[in-house]
């Protein structure tokens, strides 16, 4: 009845699906029809206080759908922790390798650039990763001094980056000329880790197709 005052019409009046009482006596019965429509699953359009206050009102139909949209919440909440796991491009050392790189969970793309600090393309290089581990957060992009992996390892292959997947190296880049010399655009590398199915772009070329063409004309 909504010209009882109760707390049950009082919560039905907050989510709007009953007028405010001075309201009551233009309710026609078209109303009333739409407002027992709208009560139709009103569990999702409420938060957590609103359900716990009005739980009691709920009957066993009621409740079971609640934990189930519930459960749903909870499964979206944890695949966008999971998909916003990293973020950031994490330095390592030769210690932590087989647990970061290696043992890094069977779905997730581990990208890894062995460096020097004293290579100034290779401080590029980690500018580029820092900023793609931004974009692409599901994505574990790491660093680590080369001394600390692999010992007498030579500047000639520097800049050097791996691409890992189920502990598997599924691609890299080795040497100034792979990684794509001394020019290297952010965009550029992009497209090279794409190209070998790390991340999903929304780049619709390879951003050194202009420059080759150009390239081209100057030869001819």
């Amino acid at each position: 009845d909504p010209n009882e005052d109760t707390e049950w019409n009082d919560i039905l009046r907050d989510f709007g699906i009953l007028l405010p009482k001075d309201d009551i006596e233009k309710i026609t019965k078209g109303d009333l029809i739409f407002c027992l429509l709208f009560l139709v699953k009103p569990y999702e359009r409420m938060n957590l206080e609103e359900l716990k206050e009005a739980e009691n009102y709920f009957d066993e139909a009621d409740r079971k759908a609640i934990e189930m949209y519930m459960q749903q919440c909870l499964q979206e909440w944890k695949c966008l922790q999971r998909i916003q796991k990293y973020g950031e491009l994490r330095e390592i050392c030769g210690e932590q390798y087989v647990k970061e790189v290696t043992n890094a969970p069977e779905d997730v793309w581990v990208i890894i650039h062995l460096y020097r600090s004293s290579i100034p393309m290779c401080l590029l290089v980690n500018e580029h990763l820092s900023l793609r581990a931004r974009k692409f957060p599901e994505v574990k992009f790491l660093k680590a001094i080369v001394n600390s992996c692999i010992q007498n390892y030579y500047d000639r292959y520097l800049r050097t980056i791996l691409v890992y997947k189920t502990g598997e190296i599924k691609g890299g880049f080795i040497g100034a000329a792979e990684c794509g010399g001394i020019y290297l655009k952010v965009e550029e590398l992009e497209w090279k880790l794409a190209e070998v199915g790390a991340i999903e772009t929304d780049l619709e070329e390879n951003p050194q197709k202009d420059i080759m063409n150009m390239v081209k004309l100057s030869v001819r």
